[in-house]
C-alpha cells in the first residue's frame, strides 16, 4: 500500500490544504535557533540567521557574487576527467550518484573556479560546493585546485580557497588521495613565485582536503561556528579514551589554538579579503 502513501495522499493533502505546502516553502528553519526565516530575509542576509547568526551554506555563484568586485568575474572550468575510473559500486553505481549530483545542483563537480578583482586586485577564487557529493575531493577537484593556481601564477593573481569538504571521495580510492601531494605542491609553485594564498574554512572542512591544500594559506580566515578537522570527534575519542573539550573543531576552537588567524561574519568577508590583499601584496597585484 506504500503507493497510497507516497502518491494518493500528498495530493490530498494539497487539495485539504492548498496553502500549506507553499507558505512551507516561503520560509526556512534555522537548524541552530530553530527560528522560522522568512526565505526574502535569508537570501537578502547572504544566507545568515538573523537570530543566532547561523551561517548556511551558500551556493558557489553566490560566493563570487559576495566577494568580487560589482559581481563581474570569469569562470573557469574545472578540469574534467573519467567518471567512474575504478568501477566502484557501492549501493549505487559511482556514474549515478555523479548524475544525480549534476542534476541537484547544476554544476559538473564540487568545485567552481573564478577569476576577477576584489578590491580592484586580481584574484583567482576556487569555491568547494558541498551539496555536490559532500564536496568531496576526487581527481577532478584535485586537478581543477592545480588548475586555479596555474591560473593565478598566469595573471599575477591572489589564490583564494573557499573549502567545503567531507574528505576524500571514496568511490576513486588512492586515485582522489593522490590530489593531496598534487595541490600541496601546487600551493608551493603559488609561493615560489611570491603571490598569496587566502584559504576561507566554511562548514565543515574535514579529511583529505584539510590535510593538504587547506592548511598551507598564508592567511586563514574561517566562518563563524564552521567544523574543522582531520578525524571525527567521536573517533578522536575513542582513540585517546578521553572526552574532548567543550567546542572542539569550531573555528572558535581551533583560533584560540593557533590554527585559524581570523573569524569573520559572511557580510564583512568581502572588505575583509580586500584589506588582506593590500597588505600581502604590497601593491604589486594593482
Amino acid at each position: 500500500m506504500s503507493w497510497i502513501r507516497d502518491f494518493v495522499t500528498p495530493k490530498i493533502k494539497a487539495i485539504i490544504w492548498p496553502s500549506s505546502s507553499n507558505e512551507s516553502t516561503n520560509w526556512t528553519k534555522c537548524p541552530s535557533c530553530e527560528k522560522l526565516i522568512y526565505n526574502t530575509e535569508l537570501e537578502e542576509n547572504c544566507l545568515v540567521c538573523n537570530n543566532c547568526s547561523y551561517h548556511f551554506q551558500l551556493p558557489c555563484r553566490a560566493r563570487f557574487d559576495l566577494i568580487f568586485d560589482d559581481k563581474k568575474y570569469e569562470e573557469i572550468p574545472s578540469i574534467n576527467t573519467k567518471d567512474d575510473p575504478l568501477k566502484f559500486k557501492d549501493t549505487k553505481k559511482y556514474p549515478d550518484r555523479l548524475k544525480e549530483a549534476r542534476q541537484r545542483t547544476g554544476n559538473q563537480e564540487a568545485i567552481m573556479i573564478a577569476s576577477g578583482t576584489i578590491g580592484k586586485m586580481p584574484a583567482v577564487v576556487f569555491v568547494m560546493d558541498f551539496s555536490f557529493m559532500g564536496g568531496s575531493m576526487g581527481i577532478s577537484v584535485g586537478k581543477s585546485i592545480v588548475r586555479a593556481v596555474e591560473v593565478a601564477i598566469e595573471q599575477r593573481a591572489a589564490l583564494i580557497g573557499f573549502t567545503a569538504s567531507g574528505g576524500a571521495r571514496m568511490q576513486e580510492g588512492v586515485l582522489s588521495l593522490m590530489q593531496m601531494p598534487a595541490t600541496v605542491a601546487a600551493v608551493c609553485k603559488l609561493k615560489e613565485v611570491g603571490l598569496p594564498y587566502i584559504n576561507v574554512f566554511t562548514n565543515p572542512t574535514t579529511g583529505g582536503v584539510l590535510a593538504s591544500f587547506a592548511m598551507l594559506g598564508d592567511i586563514h580566515i574561517a566562518e563563524p561556528q564552521a567544523l574543522i578537522g582531520f578525524a571525527g570527534a567521536r573517533v578522536i575519542e575513542k582513540t585517546i579514551k578521553h572526552k574532548l573539550p567543550e567546542g572542539f573543531q569550531r573555528s572558535e576552537f581551533l583560533k584560540d589554538h593557533g590554527m585559524i588567524d581570523i573569524i569573520v561574519p559572511r557580510m564583512e568577508l568581502p572588505e575583509t579579503l580586500r584589506v588582506i590583499l593590500e597588505y600581502t601584496s604590497g601593491g604589486k597585484l594593482r
